[in-house]
């Protein structure tokens, strides 16, 4: 995790050297829609005090809302090097027969590079454009009882690797406020055993809409 954030910290200083072309700064606003087992997930079964067998787990998490900040920095008239701040949190439930509720909270703040492939131009940020990159993702996973008013009374906290890949689109023209949509897939590369109790990789879909400057 260290040298991944060294290594993001060189390409922040040595992309704005490679060529004297400006970054583009841009904000977007994020879906994130839960895949495999971060969307459902079954476990085991508990022995039920009501029906007095084996009831199994299942772990749901929902829609989650989030917003990235990013500075792409051209080094080719067709690629970039993108840094990457965001961050989401996305809310679940734990159900099984014969036992109360859990409320879920997943909450993630990510620090990532990518590189971006334009169609068109990378120095104005014009176009379409395919994404590929790494991320350290720092996760929280929260859990309370009742009624959810975000009291969680237990939580976890995980650091692992990231990947993701996708596919863009900057709309407008060089002059003026220009909007982007993104679709991406990220999903967790380390530290997802559940053979050593680690929780499931963090795997979504993720749709934005945003601006860049």
């Amino acid at each position: 995790m260290k040298s991944l954030l060294s290594s993001l910290v060189l390409l922040a200083l040595a992309a704005p050297a490679a060529q004297a072309q400006a970054p583009r700064v841009g904000f977007s606003l994020n879906l994130a829609f839960p895949t495999g087992d971060f969307s459902s997930k079954t476990y085991p079964g508990l022995s039920s005090p009501v029906y007095r067998s084996e009831a199994t787990q299942r772990e749901n998490y929902d829609l989650g809302l989030g917003g990235q900040l990013t500075v792409s920095f051209p080094v080719d008239p067709k690629l970039a090097i993108r840094l990457n701040l965001g961050g989401q949190v996305t809310d679940g439930h734990n159900t099984a027969y014969g036992f109360e509720d859990k409320n879920l909270r997943h909450s993630m703040f990510s620090v990532g590079g990518e590189l971006q492939i334009f169609t068109q131009s990378a120095y104005r940020h014009r176009g379409l454009y395919f994404l590929a990159g790494l991320s350290a993702d720092f996760e929280r996973f929260e859990y309370s009882y009742g009624d959810p008013g975000w009291d969680y009374t237990e939580s976890e906290r995980k650091s692992r690797l990231g990947g993701t890949i996708g596919i863009g689109h900057t709309f407008g023209y060089d002059a003026g406020t220009r909007f982007t949509l993104e679709v991406a897939y990220h999903t967790t590369l380390t530290g997802k055993d559940a053979a050593q109790f680690e929780p499931p990789a963090t795997d979504f879909v993720k749709v934005g809409f945003g601006w860049v400057f």
